[in-house]
């Protein structure tokens, strides 16, 4: 097996050269590695890859700034294995990740997705503890010992009570992502849309506990930015309601459920609360609010009906 690497990039130089290096020193030489520089200002970047002596790493630079969305899409088609890695441009790979996700691919040939096992850094590269990770391990994140293959309504209800994954560390078919392709106009629930779709297909995902890839969080993230500024709730809140129609027609309704109700991604908008009220952005404000509270009465409603319980109008 050969990894297909590619890392979609516009951001910080220096970590982007970390992340190139984390791959350049893996255990496992079965990788090639593609960067697709999304135009980004400093020409020591192409500087540096001209240097850069080892004909296993291409680097592309875009013509024009496609966005995050389309430089994704780009990454798949300029894949030529079977298996390909996103990687994030500040993100890196432990030595053995690509021997960990070869070894899952073998012993699980159909699977769609492989998640490795991952921990968290800062922006500093020390190994941190957020809410959000913390949450997603403990609460969301399934606990294994072993490999596992998981698949159909209680993959994807898992995932949408709070998404566990890091989609840069994910590998995939590339096969069966092109043949569904990115749901355009999503800048950060791409991932899970992603995932979810192949699991409406019948498609399986993959885990395997071995931690072997680490994910940075910091503020200078886009997901993050996106976060505090509002947007990044108004586009999952479309995407929820959108995702939980679909799965109510194949008849999955306690993931249609859990897709209305996002009850993880309501208690992260909250989190935010502070920060907008303190920047005094007003409208993030509303977002945020509308986000955490909006159409939860009519949902838990729902939930106590199909419980056999009865609604108190007060």
């Amino acid at each position: 097996m050969t990894l297909d690497i590619m890392i979609p990039f516009y951001g910080d130089p220096d970590m982007l050269r970390q992340t190139v290096t984390s791959v350049l020193t893996q255990t496992d030489p079965g990788w090639r590695l593609t960067v697709v520089d999304d135009g980004y200002p400093d020409p020591s970047v192409a500087e540096w890859f001209g240097a850069l002596d080892d004909e296993r790493v291409t680097y592309v630079r875009n013509e024009q700034n496609l966005g995050a969305n389309k430089n994704y899409e780009k990454c798949m088609t300029l894949a030529t294995e079977q298996d390909v890695v996103i990687l994030g441009a500040d993100d890196l790979l432990m030595p053995e990740y690509v021997s960990v996700v070869t070894r899952a691919r073998a012993a699980f040939p159909e699977a769609a997705v492989i998640q490795p096992g991952v921990k968290v850094i800062d922006e500093h590269g020390v190994e941190s503890r957020t809410l959000v990770d913390e949450t997603k391990k403990r609460l969301y994140a399934p606990k294994l010992s072993q490999r596992a293959s998981m698949s159909g309504e209680e993959l994807a209800r898992s995932l949408l009570r709070g998404n566990w994954l890091y989609f840069p560390s994910l590998v995939f078919d590339v096969e069966k992502v092109r043949a569904i392709g990115f749901r355009p106009g999503l800048d950060v629930v791409q991932d899970l849309a992603l995932v979810l779709d192949l699991v409406m297909r019948g498609e399986s995902l993959v885990v395997d506990p071995t931690t072997c890839f680490a994910y940075r969080r910091h503020g200078g993230s886009d997901s993050s930015w996106r976060a505090v500024e509002g947007s990044r709730f108004r586009e999952e809140r479309a995407f929820f309601l959108g995702a939980a129609a679909e799965l109510e027609k194949l008849g999955w309704t306690r993931a249609a459920r859990a897709a209305r109700l996002h009850a993880s991604s309501r208690m992260h908008a909250l989190t935010y609360l502070p920060v907008a009220v303190r920047k005094r952005k007003l409208g993030a404000v509303r977002v945020l609010l509308d986000h955490g509270f909006g159409g939860l009465r009519d949902e838990l409603g729902r939930l106590r009906q199909s419980a056999g319980g009865t609604s108190n109008p007060r």
